[in-house]
This record gives C-alpha cells, structure tokens and sequence, in this order.
C-alpha cells in the first residue's frame, strides 16, 4: 500500500515520518522551494505537541529551547505588561530554528527503507493511480490551483520580517510579544545567545528593520543581526479538505497571521488526527484510500476554523486599539489576564487547541 505526499516542507517530511513508523510506503515529491532552507525562521511548538512530535514522529529534543514564560506587552501602556503566561517554571513550549528540523527530518527520511524521494513529475491524476491516498502539502502546484482555489481569505497589508539576534549571554527562556503602532513583534529566544525576532509590520514600505527592534529591545545586548527575510501576510481557510483521493494538508488547508505562532502547532494537531484515522482503517484490516478524505474533513475543519479566526480576532482586537490611538483594550485586557481561570483556558487552548 503506497501513499504520496506533495511538498518536502516541515509539514510533507513530518508528516511522511509519521506514516513510515506505521509500517506504511511514502513517495514525497520535492520541489526546488522545499530545498531552500531560511536560516532566518523559526517555529514554536507547544508543550502538548512536543510530547506527540518526540514519541510519534521524530525525537527532536536536542533541537529545543524551552521557554518557560511569555509576557505581553502594548505600545498604548509602554514597558507595562498587560498579559503575563508561565506555569510554575515548567515549560510552555519550546523555539528551534525551521532549517534545523528540515534537515533532521530529511536525513531521518533518507534512512527509511519505506520511503522514497522523488524531485519530477507530471501532475495528471493519471500518473498517480497506483497510490491509494495523495496528500498534497503545497499551496502553488497544479492540484492546488485546480482543485483546492475555493477558500475564504483575508491580506493583512503587512509583511512579516525575521531575523537572529546575537547578543551578550544571558538566562534566556522568556518570550515576549509586543503589540507596537507598526503591528506585533515578537522576540523569540532559541539560546543564551541568540533570539529570534519576527515583526510584522503594516504597509509594503522600506524599512530599517535594525533601528525598529533596537527601540523596543530592552533586554539584549547586541551583538549583530543576522540574515533577514520578509513575506507577505495573509490567512486562508481551505473551503473543501480533498478531491477525491487528494487531500489537501498544511498551509494548504490554514494559514495564520503569526502573532501567536500557531500555524505548525494546528498542523501538528492535524497530522495526530489523520494518523487516528489511518490507525483505525489499520486495525479493521481496511485499505488507506479516498474515504479517509471526508472522515479527516468532518473531524478537523470546524475545529481548523474557530481556531484561525480566535487568531484573527486577536489581531484585529489591537489593531483596534492602534486606530483609537488610546490604551482602553489594552488595560482592559490586563484585568482579563490576571483572572486565573481565565489566565489557564488561554494557555490550554495554546497548548492543545481545541481537543477536550
């Protein structure tokens, strides 16, 4: 029984490695984007899906940093924190850099017997009959255009900008979050020395990305910056999960503003759901085939969206505040977070998302 997955990014390769350790035979096709690693990204993965990932799909914890607070803050209340998450110095989730999990997953891959890399071919569904299941984890290819173009899509007329600071060491485990009059920035530790930084600023506009992060940093002591990239912002939600043996996965199905980094996290969720189906099509002896297609959408796509729009609405909840030019949201949201039941439930949906 062979599968095929579309796309060697984090989300192709982990979920590939997911499907090898079930015993299953994974094509995955790459494209020339999947080998263009950006050494300026990272990713946060929450305590719950660390746990999933390490047992599940691939022992990564030599890749992480744990961070065992996050604090928020607003330009509206300067160096006053309004939001404040940290659970008696456990970890609540942890920072590596993409390229480092790419290229872990890439080497683990090579090694299995199961799977097997493919860099060509031609995208008629005739060319893929001998796969009972095909997983497509690319956003610009031929399927995608052709059949999965039907989504619900916002711009956010920003660009998110990434970049690593290296600074005098430092004890380094506290992530923090900025909602500044140009749009949130975060700063991201991933070591003593080094922090990742993603900024995402309103308008296609030039900008000195150094001088920005200089005027709100008040921790690091700089070294240098290193390497920079932008992309443009801009979230989707994937009307139909597949056509018929097709199913669309990943950014393909959501895509989030980055504020809350939770766009590998919601994949990660849904890979643990697709891999519950397969286990028990395995278990009752049944062929991995286009009837899985509709059993993930029914499980996942409402869940998907109320999550991508609690996202949205977070960022248009201070956007708010910025075009009102006054601090009211901000301090209100202050007093939200010191409730603790309230304080808990936002750091059980970071961690778990919607799963009871």
């Amino acid at each position: 029984m062979k599968l095929c997955i579309l796309g060697g990014g984090l989300t192709g390769l982990s979920l590939a490695k997911s499907l090898v350790k079930k015993g299953l035979s994974v094509d995955i096709f790459l494209s020339k984007k999947n080998l263009d690693f950006d050494s300026s990204r990272t990713i946060g993965i929450s305590n719950d899906n660390l746990i999933y990932f390490n047992k599940e799909i691939l022992d990564i914890k030599k890749l992480l940093w744990d961070i065992k607070k996050i604090e928020i803050y607003s330009d509206n209340l300067k160096s006053e924190k309004i939001l404040n998450f940290e659970n008696n110095n456990k970890t609540l989730f942890a920072i590596l850099r993409n390229y480092e999990l790419q290229s872990k997953l890439l080497t683990s891959l090579k090694k299995e017997k199961l799977c097997k890399f493919r860099n060509n071919f031609n995208y008629q569904l005739s060319s893929f009959k001998n796969y009972g299941l095909i997983i497509n984890c690319e956003n610009n290819n031929y399927f995608s255009k052709k059949y999965f173009a039907r989504r619900l899509k916002k711009k956010y007329d920003s660009f998110a900008y990434t970049t690593i600071l290296k600074h005098k060491k430092i004890t380094n485990n506290v992530a923090s979050q900025i909602f500044t009059k140009n749009g949130p920035l975060a700063f991201l530790p991933i070591s003593e020395l080094k922090t990742s930084v993603v900024y995402s600023i309103k308008g296609k506009k030039k900008i000195n990305l150094e001088e920005l992060i200089k005027k709100y940093n008040t921790k690091y002591s700089i070294i240098n910056f290193g390497t920079s990239n932008f992309f443009e912002l801009k979230s989707s939600n994937l009307r139909t999960y597949y056509h018929k043996n097709i199913l669309a996965f990943g950014d393909l199905l959501h895509r989030l503003h980055p504020l809350a980094g939770q766009g590998f996290n919601m994949t990660i969720r849904d890979i643990q759901d697709l891999s519950n189906l397969i286990d028990l099509k395995l278990k009752n002896g049944l062929e991995i085939d286009n009837s899985i297609c509709e059993d993930f959408q029914n499980i996942t796509r409402h869940k998907n969206y109320l999550f991508s729009s609690g996202i949205d609405f977070i960022y248009e909840f201070f956007n708010l505040e910025t075009k009102m030019n006054n601090n009211i949201i901000s301090k209100s949201v202050r007093l939200i977070g010191k409730n603790k039941f309230l304080n808990s439930t936002f750091k059980y949906i970071a961690n778990r998302g919607f799963r009871i």
